[in-house]
């Protein structure tokens, strides 16, 4: 690929949160979240990578603040809900690499011992995984911000929802309202 081919090729951006479909507004605040299933999806927000394929869900949450104090989001907490209220939290996206257990390296014998060679990465060591993560701790009024969240998910549902709480106003010290998004507009 030519250094013009790869200018042209445009980083992954979540849309505003008026785009998409499964959203919520509490308080001035609105939260959107795409689950992310398709390749197509993938390859545009993680690459090669399709974490869906290992057990891994990764839903875009998108958060627009258009109330007059800032959002507090350190406490923010992270439920994937099924229909048959099995509840998964989040898992860390530092934590993801080491889905499956430490690797066993390869051991080739050689005439003066044996040598060690390096094991495989897994799926989960691209960058983009803890890169396009959901970091923010803190949005302004006015101001948005949008980053994957990570379920092991064993499956999932036109039925299940996000739930997200243990947001808060620092301002006035109090929480906000729960959001639960409905993955499906039935």
């Amino acid at each position: 690929m030519s250094v013009a081919g790869a200018a042209d090729k445009t980083p992954f951006q979540a849309k505003p949160v008026a785009a998409y479909a499964h959203r919520q507004t509490s308080e001035n605040v609105t939260i959107a979240a795409e689950p992310f299933i398709t390749d197509d999806q993938a390859k545009d927000a993680f690459g090669k990578v399709n974490p869906w394929r290992h057990g891994v869900l990764p839903v875009l949450i998108v958060i627009q603040n258009d109330g007059k104090d800032a959002i507090r989001l350190e406490h923010a907490r992270f439920e994937y809900i099924l229909p048959a209220t099995a509840k998964i939290e989040a898992t860390p996206a530092a934590d993801l690499k080491y889905i499956g257990g430490a690797r066993q390296p390869k051991q080739y014998p050689t005439p003066i011992g044996i040598k060690v060679g390096k094991s495989s990465k897994g799926p989960f060591s691209a960058w983009e995984i803890e890169g396009r993560a959901f970091s923010a701790k803190m949005i302004p009024p006015g101001q948005s911000a949008s980053g994957f969240i990570y379920f092991q998910a064993p499956t999932t549902s036109d039925a299940a929802s996000v739930y997200i709480s243990g947001i808060d106003n620092p301002v006035s010290g109090k929480e906000l309202y729960y959001f639960e998004i409905p993955m499906s507009g039935k």
